[in-house]
């Protein structure tokens, strides 16, 4: 199966958005540079972003797919 340019590209971001949220709750489990509950409320948002973009980029991918 051939991909596509912007089939590599979704995989590549999605791996990205992945790792980056994985470092994020990382460093809130293990307390890395969250000195204040400022900061904890500040990581926990990031995460709820990249949880919404990985959202949108399903909802997307079914649309996309319905007009396949």
């Amino acid at each position: 199966m051939i991909q596509t340019t912007s089939s590599v590209f979704e995989r590549e971001l999605r791996r990205l958005i992945s790792e980056e949220r994985h470092h994020i709750a990382t460093n809130i489990v293990g307390g890395h540079s969250i000195t204040s509950m400022e900061q904890y409320r500040e990581a926990v948002g990031k995460i709820a972003a990249l949880d919404m973009v990985i959202d949108l980029c399903d909802d997307a991918q079914t649309i996309v797919n319905k007009t396949l």
